[in-house]
């Protein structure tokens, strides 16, 4: 599904308040904090700046596997053999060995755990057949999801000199990631700590973000380190209806980093509230079909649909218009059939994806002969 797209004219008084806080992220060299659902930016020092990303690489390398386990080309419980490659690689790992069997999820445990280079070299592997060909795979979702500082030479992190993002383009490949993984993935990143090789070898994992066993309401995402990146992380943590990511590169240490990027967090959530408009799956209106079947067919919202306020403000719908994109049948559940533009009464608006709630089959001549021979009867 496509991304609500979202303009807020009342943003701008609350940007301006987030960002005439004094510098929270004191000794972040780069930090962008974003609300999830509309990726509006509510903190921004450096965020352009092009830096190492270290293992928060691996969020953009997750994006990959989760979309082809949305898509049936890869299972949960698949097992996986693992090559030497991937049983070679240096820094975090589960100590992988060549030959050894696991599958998917436990591989995806110790990625979004322990940030094991091993596991995700393994399910890169899987998903292209090569480590290159998917890391080709990785810059070309760079480009899609129009990324301004990016470019990636591993599915890992591990340094290379051209091997490069920013805070901006993180927090942005966050959001994606939290899109495509959904609950699957946050039950993971949530996770302090856990096992794989249950029955045969237990390998404890311990989450390498501490965040979510000491805050309320962070349930990931991904921390890095290395030499020249210094201590990084991407938080996401959801209060009420509200989510923000969060993300600081190049701090001096790991507590340092988590108190900044966790200070930035808060004063997100002291100054705005999400407000619901509409649920994805709420009927818009009924829709017909002049040579559908069924005719008449409810058409529903295909996203949440929210609008970011100051906390004592508060909106309402003022019109809907709807706009028809796809005009040829047969049609799927779900499937996306034009937008609905929502004004509110600040003039404010939002644009929303809308489908249909069931499929729609185009007529063939018995259907026609059918409901001719009814009329001629009634």
């Amino acid at each position: 599904m496509k991304k609500v797209f979202i303009l807020f004219l009342c943003f701008f008084c609350f940007s301006q308040n987030i960002h005439a806080e004094e510098d929270l992220t004191v000794h972040a060299q780069s930090a962008y904090l974003i609300e999830a659902t509309t990726g509006k930016v509510l903190y921004d020092k450096n965020g352009e700046e092009k830096l190492f990303p270290a293992s928060m690489t691996k969020m953009m390398s997750l994006i990959l596997v989760y979309e082809a386990l949305n898509e049936g080309s890869l299972k949960l419980d698949e097992v996986l053999s693992i090559s030497e490659n991937a049983a070679s690689m240096g820094g975090s790992q589960v100590f992988l060995q060549p030959n050894e069997q696991m599958n998917v999820h436990d591989l995806l445990k110790a990625v979004c755990i322990s940030s094991a280079n091993d596991a995700m070299v393994a399910l890169a592997e899987r998903i292209s057949g090569s480590v290159s060909e998917f890391v080709s795979k990785m810059n070309e979702k760079s480009k899609e999801l129009n990324l301004v500082n990016t470019n990636f030479e591993n599915t890992t992190g591990l340094h290379d000199e051209n091997h490069y993002s920013c805070a901006k383009d993180m927090a942005l490949i966050a959001k994606k990631l939290i899109e495509v993984g959904k609950d699957d993935l946050l039950s993971i990143t949530s996770t302090y700590d856990a096992y794989i090789r249950e029955d045969t070898n237990p390998f404890w994992l311990v989450n390498t973000n501490k965040l979510v066993k000491h805050v309320e309401g962070v349930d990931g995402l991904k921390t890095g380190f290395t030499q020249e990146a210094l201590s990084c992380i991407t938080v996401t943590a959801k209060k009420n209806d509200l989510r923000l990511i969060g993300v600081v590169m190049k701090e001096p240490d790991s507590k340092t980093r988590n108190v900044e990027v966790m200070e930035m967090i808060n004063v997100g959530f002291s100054k705005i509230i999400y407000q619901p408009i509409f649920k994805m799956n709420d009927i818009y209106q009924s829709h017909y079909f002049e040579v559908g079947l069924p005719h008449e067919v409810d058409l529903v919202y295909l996203n949440d649909v929210g609008v970011i306020l100051n906390k004592d403000e508060k909106v309402t719908v003022a019109s809907q218009t709807f706009t028809q994109t796809r005009f040829d049948l047969p049609l799927e559940a779900h499937e996306k059939i034009g937008e609905v533009k929502i004004i509110y009464d600040d003039q404010s608006e939002s644009i929303v994806d809308v489908g249909v709630a069931q499929s729609v089959s185009k007529m063939q001549f018995l259907d026609y002969f059918q409901m001719s021979f009814w009329r001629v009867l009634t």
